[in-house]
């Protein structure tokens, strides 16, 4: 998996390189990872943006729904025109649901607090922007108390100006 995270990083960053980006409002679309999601992603300054996310996973005996939302700081990266690298935080609402060997049939509910850090790009010539994450998150309470850092997407997203 790790492998295939950096296989897409290394192929983003060899495409971005030959390409000119800018700036965009607002972008919708979709969160190809840990879970599949939907994003709303807007700016409300320069720098900083608030992304919404609604995603589903089902795996092995449980599944979950989730809703988040994260406070995204971006930093321009000088030598990619449009390339930014982001930091941030937020939190989640997960919706579990498990029937399995190890526990039995039931569901619950946990808070996660989330960090977030990725890479953003919004293409000149088309109305798409692609970015990349990593959202290590810590549950509160409830099913899956505990760190757990193994969320993050590929996202593609259809630009809003």
């Amino acid at each position: 998996m790790r492998t295939k995270v950096l296989s897409v990083f290394v192929m983003l960053f060899m495409f971005v390189a030959v390409s000119q980006a800018q700036d965009y409002n607002a972008a919708i679309g979709l969160r190809l990872g840990t879970p599949l999601s939907v994003s709303y992603k807007k700016f409300i300054s320069e720098k900083g943006a608030f992304e919404g996310v609604a995603g589903f996973r089902s795996f092995s005996g449980y599944s979950w729904f989730n809703i988040g939302a994260y406070y995204q700081h971006h930093n321009e990266i000088a030598s990619v025109n449009g390339l930014k690298w982001y930091y941030g935080a937020g939190a989640n609402v997960y919706f579990w649901s498990y029937d399995s060997a190890f526990l039995d049939a039931g569901s619950s509910t946990s808070i996660g607090i989330s960090g977030v850090l990725g890479l953003d790009y919004k293409f000149e010539d088309i109305p798409l922007n692609l970015s990349i994450d990593w959202i290590p998150t810590f549950f509160v309470n409830g099913y899956g108390n505990g760190f757990a850092g193994g969320y993050g997407a590929l996202a593609a997203r259809y630009t809003l100006n």
